[in-house]
């Protein structure tokens, strides 16, 4: 390194372009005895790169040095540019007066150009204490001299800097103005940490403008650039957090946050960031249903929110933190004052998250019955029901239907809520993966219960009806949109099936599989992630529920919908020309009879689980009583559809004894029964039998059932690998897949069917243009679903149902695969002789040996769907 001038100072804007490589020629330049000015440099340098990336006592000390080295060098300028990145470094170490002290002393020390770069770092500070409005004034003053003085790079910084600020007080568009000015600059630029800062700030105008899956996909492109340069960023970590709340992703996103707390405490980084990861954790801990960890991070965040004079901060986490109280049980008059209190501090500061705390205020104000004080505050909240992005709108949606309930106006309510999941059902939309369309009705389920509450009051069953449809499976309302023909998406879906084939090999083989699993789980990320990044494209909802075309489709059946208010089983049944109610029993009983029953079931898929027969008929009447109530006595004698709440999916409707002999089929909705009921079967009946490997009887019964099909492929041992499987079931009028399935609680999506090449996945039937009119899953556990979002579900059976697929048979139990094979001879006789899969598996469970084993297997198969 020569000892020019320039040439050492090319170190200081080489830290955000090659962070690693500035490093190592600035301890370099320490060792060759440089003079004052040039070992000023080199000090600031490494301080920086600490500040930033590592230990922030190691930067203070690094700093310090260089303030007093420049002072030395008796250089102004010098020593207001180190004064600036220290004043910067004192803020993230959460000693505000000592960091404002230090811009002041360089606005002082600094003239033109100097004081501008100053001025921008104090605007930044400015930024992360939540002082926006002198934020905004520094960078005003500071973008004109930069430009001036043609600074390309601190130029581009400011213009981000001022975009991020405007996204503070939601102000979108005017931040996305400059972040475009901005990125502009940077394609001149090789400062490739710059570069990644403006990816990941677009991702949050992104997510700022209602566009989730922008969101992450930028978010997920600036990581990979972060992690090229090998420099930790945790405002990514924040912004990904807040953007994975979003989309109903909260125990992700409180992992992540604790998970980069952990990372910044040991290396002892920017306490600014440990307290806005904490509240970051404190939110997902919330919303994930955990208000005691939220208490605890957001009491944590308050304290240091408070000693860094981050007064902005501080209000989002007493927010926060009076939020979880009264989720744990502790609403009073003294919370409400406290919600009003940080109410008024975010409107003054004009902070996005206002309308939330006067909600908040509302809401602890009903539940005292304080209706004057409950009124006042929730008009203000919904005023935000006009504009700004979709959360924000259905907030003041909210406060509009509680402040009409308040006030006693019944329409008032059901308009406000109806209003409000319109904007919920457009934000969906926007969404690809059904995934985030699942988990993104949880916003909804408020605005839906509070409507069903006022129409049990006020209503009769049909309205009801309506109700319960309006917010039930309506991620299957349309079809996910089709993963695009994504090489790296195609390649890590078949390095997946490699590495999960290789992983259950060596299981079997008794052989350790650590290495395996985590490329599995890195591989399942990686997936995961690119699905997410898909957005939507469907325009508007699905269609309206219409309940007199779901009675006149009824003909002589019925359809029991079970609908759930304050914790009780709502009884519609429907057929005949009406609905009508009946009273069902607790959900949480209910709940625990299907848990009991479900194990009752595993045990009876062995021999000697006899004994367990009896004890699961007792459960299965005593759920009957729960969940039909007295309506079982009046079901008529047709075909049975039944409509249960997500969290009671795993019923075995046939053990119920009033519907044991019945034709019963099961629904997420009534609505997808009524599409389901109005597909047409394709045109030339081609029939598929796959065979997966590893089964007891060896799929016994896919030889028998070939024999019954003229236009049939029949795919077993090497065939039966996921691309060829994949193709022939594309558009098919029945497939018959016999393989162990296997449902991954953890991460629904990865729900499988082993074939000879590995796991057949969700992620895979989603890329079908459309999915066999029926299908027949021969397999353990394929009828499993997750429940997620307010009443939605997500497994095999649910992708299959919106692409087009009418009917499927599936086990919600582990079966015995040598008691499944003549249930799947009797039941593929039915469907030969026309009958539907409904009434084929009720013939073919009639016709079963009468042990406990045959009757447990036919038991754990239901019919999905109407066909």
């Amino acid at each position: 390194m020569t000892a020019g001038n320039d040439s050492v100072l090319e170190l200081l804007p080489m830290v955000f372009a090659a962070p690693n490589d500035a490093l190592a020629r600035a301890e370099g330049l320490l060792h060759t005895d440089p003079t004052p000015l040039h070992a000023s440099v080199a000090h600031q340098v490494i301080g920086i790169w600490q500040r930033d990336w590592g230990d922030m006592r190691l930067a203070l000390d690094h700093l310090r040095r260089a303030r007093d080295l420049a002072a030395r060098a008796d250089s102004a300028e010098r020593e207001a540019d180190v004064l600036a990145t220290l004043g910067v470094a004192l803020v993230h170490a959460g000693r505000t007066r000592q960091g404002l002290a230090a811009f002041e002393r360089g606005v002082e020390r600094g003239t033109g150009h100097t004081r501008a770069r100053v001025l921008y770092r104090r605007a930044y500070s400015w930024w992360v204490l939540g002082h926006h409005r002198e934020a905004l004034e520094d960078v005003r003053r500071a973008i004109p001299v930069l430009r001036q003085a043609d600074d390309v790079i601190w130029t581009a910084r400011a213009l981000t800097l001022r975009a991020t600020v405007h996204l503070a007080l939601g102000a979108v568009e005017r931040a996305e103005a400059d972040f475009t000015a901005a990125e502009a600059l940077w394609d001149t630029t090789g400062q490739e940490h710059d570069k990644a800062d403006a990816v990941e700030s677009r991702g949050l105008a992104a997510f700022r403008s209602g566009d989730v899956p922008a969101a992450l996909r930028l978010l997920d492109e600036a990581e990979e650039r972060y992690a090229k340069l090998g420099t930790p960023t945790f405002m990514l970590n924040i912004r990904r957090c807040e953007v994975l709340m979003a989309a109903g992703l909260a125990p992700e996103a409180r992992a992540e946050a604790d998970a980069a707390t952990a990372v910044l405490d040991r290396i002892g980084g920017q306490s600014t960031r440990k307290a806005e990861l904490l509240l970051a954790a404190a939110k997902a801990a919330r919303l994930a249903g955990d208000p005691g960890t939220a208490i605890a991070r957001a009491a944590v965040a308050v304290r240091l929110f408070a000693g860094q004079r981050r007064t902005w901060w501080e209000a989002h986490a007493r927010l926060v933190l009076i939020d979880a109280r009264v989720a744990a049980g502790r609403g009073s008059g003294r919370l409400v004052a406290d919600a009003v209190r940080v109410a008024e501090r975010l409107s003054a500061f004009g902070a996005p998250a206002a309308p939330e705390a006067w909600l908040l205020a509302g809401r602890i104000a009903l539940g005292l019955d304080w209706a004057a004080d409950a009124e006042r505050y929730l008009e203000v909240a919904a005023r935000s029901r006009r504009s700004g992005p979709p959360l924000a709108r259905m907030t003041g949606w909210a406060a509009q239907a509680l402040w009409a309930r308040a006030t006693g106006s019944g329409r008032g309510v059901l308009e406000a809520c109806r209003r409000g999941l319109d904007v919920l059902d457009d934000h969906r939309t926007t969404l690809g993966a059904s995934e985030l369309r699942a988990r993104a009705t949880a916003q909804g389920a408020e605005l839906a219960a509070l409507a069903q509450q006022v129409t049990l009051e006020r209503g009769g069953p049909r309205r009801l009806l309506v109700w319960s449809e309006r917010w039930r499976a309506t991620a299957l309302s349309t079809p996910p949109t089709r993963p695009p023909a994504d090489p790296a998406l195609l390649s890590g879906l078949t390095a997946f099936r490699v590495i999960a084939a290789r992983a259950e090999e060596a299981r079997m083989d008794g052989r350790p599989v650590p290495t395996l699993e985590r490329e599995q789980r890195r591989l399942e990320r990686e997936i995961r992630s690119r699905t997410l990044h898909i957005r939507g494209h469907v325009p508007g909802y699905g269609g309206r529920f219409d309940a007199g075309r779901l009675l006149d489709r009824l003909g002589d059946g019925r359809l029991v919908e079970l609908a759930v208010l304050d914790g009780r089983v709502q009884v519609l049944l429907c057929g005949g020309g009406r609905v009508r109610r009946f009273a069902g029993g607790l959900l949480a009983e209910a709940e625990r009879e299907a848990e009991y029953v479900q194990s009752a079931l595993r045990r009876l898929a062995h021999p000697g689980g006899e004994g367990r027969l009896p004890l699961a008929e007792t459960a299965g009447r005593r759920l009957e009583e729960l969940l039909l109530g007295e309506a079982a006595g009046r079901l008529g004698r047709g075909p049975l559809v039944v409509v249960p709440p997500a969290r009671l999916h795993r019923v075995p409707w046939a053990l119920l004894p009033s519907l044991r002999e019945r034709v019963v089929s099961v629904s997420p909705s009534a609505s997808a029964w009524l599409r389901a009921r109005e597909t047409e079967p394709p045109l030339g009946g081609r029939h598929v039998l796959v065979r997966g490997p590893g089964l007891a009887t060896g799929g016994a019964e896919v030889p028998e059932v070939a024999g019954r099909y003229s236009r049939l492929t029949v795919l077993e041992q090497d065939d039966a690998h996921v691309t060829r499987v994949l193709r022939e079931l594309d558009g098919a009028a029945l497939a018959h897949i016999a393989a162990h399935g296997t449902f991954r609680a953890d991460s629904p999506m990865f729900s499988s069917l082993r074939m000879a090449d590995g796991p057949l996945i969700v992620h895979d039937f989603e890329r079908l243009a459309r999915s066999p009119y029926r299908i027949i899953l021969s397999s353990c556990d394929t009828a499993r679903l997750a429940s997620v979002g307010a009443d939605e579900l997500l497994g095999l059976v649910t992708a299959l149902l919106p692409l087009g697929t009418a009917g499927v048979l599936a086990s919600s139990a582990p079966v015995n695969d040598a008691a499944v094979v003549p249930l799947m001879l009797g039941l593929h006789k039915g469907l030969g002789d026309g009958l539907s899969l409904a009434e084929a598996l009720r013939d073919a469970r009639a016709a079963l040996p009468g042990d406990a084993l045959h009757q447990a297997t036919g038991w754990a198969f239901t019919a999905f769907g109407a066909a």
